[in-house]
């Protein structure tokens, strides 16, 4: 089950990956219309600056306004077990068949669900336009679910053989059919219960702005701490992208207050306190520094140039675009106890920043959402604000330093650096040397070559029953772990660190992992298509014997 979890979080991190530029876009071509930083002349509607940055702008918010459109195509990219983009494709078809059935069920039979569809979409209504479609304001809750159910259908039923007079209706119209009966109860299901659902929902976000910081901490700390697990995903996706803190998600919402929070001289925890509930991405950008310097700071005089290798593209891959994950699995395996402190240290930094007044859409690192959508076109009106947030970062960058060169010594773990094995491992070309003793050539250092060594370290084809991978990781369920190779093996090739868990094996491999994973599928499949063709090429006396039959 937990397996399951992990790996539809995973596939969630696909659509994910599109929203950091698009805030860019957003943010960028929002502070160029602000007259208080290019003045009136530029921001007047009528003059060809601002025309163009509004055009700019408009195709930034692609993304946040087909947000359940996204999820719904995206989600089998990572989910499907073959045939990912028919899966998409069958998905999105699903998803907007459901949309349409609500619409027509809602208007026929509005009064016997207690909808009222003649009402206009937003606000209070409970209603959203998805596709041009007036629907149930299911945000992207509703296109994760349909988008799972049709998936499902399409990995029970794509290569379902159909007899030959239907033989038109195979593959991905099958999936289709089914999927449009099943869409028919799920829509009438979704009227009965989503509105009792958005009830529960308003009544969470009040009990939110009411707990206040008790909330913030809870949440940031729950965020981080589940990391390992991969369920981290379904504690941010329902504030920052879904309706669990305000309508639309905090990253919309932001996005389409930004001119008017910029200049507003209130403080932006009275416009905005749900802002509290993305600053997560404070620990990304202060303590991923911290805990460098401690990990640099224990490790060995002579071995400290190669930690640095290690650590300054982890922590610069941490702070400029929030990914922690290859800082915090160096040291995750070595101590869990360190990454609890460390999750305890980022929900605690959060929280007073909060009290103190800061809030906005900062889940991310510096260039995707600190500077483009929080600093820069707040900076006018609201810069004591910034100021305080460097300051308290900057005081809990010492803060984490302190505590984990502090465990590091005191609980002689062995980070890297402390000990040979931990830095030196192998290194690619020994890794080539001990395979090819007589000499033969390595294996080329690319990432077709990095993919066959992996699949060779996990048993081969014939012992993966599932892949998948999320941001940073490869999440393989195995037919047999003993026939996996030691994890200095993957390191040898690598990857960052492997967490096995029964049956289920992840690969930390860094933010190119959608590259390996593809380059491992494709090897699989012309290994299995070169099986297929050899199983296929019968002998003479095979084809005699068949022919005398």
């Amino acid at each position: 089950m937990l397996s399951q979890i992990q790996r539809f979080g995973g596939a969630m991190f696909t659509p994910v990956l599109l929203f950091p530029f698009a805030g860019m876009v957003v943010g960028i071509a929002i502070m160029l219309q602000n007259p208080m930083f290019v003045g009136e002349t530029l921001t007047a509607p009528d003059n060809l600056f601002a025309q163009i940055i509004h055009i700019i702008e408009e195709g930034g918010w692609t993304v946040f306004r087909n947000m359940p459109l996204i999820f719904a195509a995206g989600l089998p990219i990572g989910l499907a077990k073959h045939a990912q983009g028919r899966a998409c494709l069958a998905a999105l078809v699903s998803f907007m068949t459901w949309n349409y059935l609500i619409n027509a069920m809602g208007l026929t039979w509005g009064n016997y669900f207690g909808v009222d569809f003649n009402l206009e979409p937003g606000g209070q209504s409970g209603l959203a336009m998805i596709a041009g479609i007036k629907t149930l304001d299911t945000s992207i809750i509703g296109a994760i679910v349909i988008s799972g159910i049709v998936t499902s259908l399409h990995n029970h039923f794509f290569d379902k053989q159909l007899p030959v007079f239907l033989g038109i209706f195979q593959g991905s119209s099958f999936v289709v059919i089914v999927g449009f009966l099943l869409m028919i109860p799920c829509a009438w299901m979704t009227l009965l219960v989503w509105p009792k659902v958005q009830a529960g929902i308003l009544s969470m976000q009040h009990f939110m702005l009411v707990s206040g910081s008790l909330g913030v901490w809870v949440y940031t700390f729950l965020e981080r701490i589940l990391i390992p697990t991969g369920l981290h995903h379904f504690v941010y996706g329902p504030f920052v992208f879904g309706p669990a803190a305000v309508e639309g998600g905090i990253q919309v919402y932001w996005a389409e207050h930004l001119q008017a929070f910029s200049q507003s001289t209130e403080p932006l925890k009275t416009l905005f306190p749900q802002g509290g509930f993305a600053l997560h991405g404070n620990s990304k950008v202060f303590g991923s520094v911290g805990i460098a310097m401690a990990i640099y700071a224990t490790a060995a005089p002579e071995n400290r140039v190669k930690v640095a290798g290690l650590l300054i593209p982890a922590a610069l891959t941490a702070v400029l675009v929030g990914i922690t994950e290859p800082l915090e699995f160096t040291f995750l395996f070595i101590s869990p106890l360190l990454f609890a402190v460390h999750a305890l240290l980022a929900a605690t930094v959060a929280t007073l920043m909060f009290m103190a007044g800061v809030v906005g859409n900062m889940g991310g690192g510096l260039l995707d959402q600190f500077l483009p959508q929080n600093w820069i076109p707040m900076y006018h009106n609201h810069a004591s604000m910034m100021f305080t947030q460097i300051g308290i970062g900057l005081v809990f960058t010492g803060v984490w330093f302190l505590v984990f060169r502090t465990l590091i010594l005191r609980l002689n773990l062995k980070t890297p650096g402390r000990e040979d094995s931990e830095i030196k491992l192998y290194s690619k070309a020994d890794y080539q040397a001990k395979k090819n003793p007589a000499g033969e050539p390595p294996v080329p250092s690319s990432l077709q070559g990095q993919a066959a060594g992996y699949l060779q370290a996990l048993g081969g084809n014939s012992n993966i029953l599932d892949l998948n991978n999320c941001a940073t990781r490869l999440r393989i369920t195995l037919e047999d772990m003993a026939l996996t190779q030691s994890d200095d093996i993957f390191k040898a090739l690598g990857a960052h660190g492997v967490v096995r868990r029964g049956n289920a094996i992840q690969i930390i491999v860094g933010l190119h992992v959608p590259q390996v994973r593809d380059q491992i599928e494709t090897l699989m499949s012309q290994e299995a298509l070169a099986k297929s063709s050899l199983s296929g090429a019968r002998s003479p006396t095979e084809t005699s014997i068949t022919e005398a039959v």
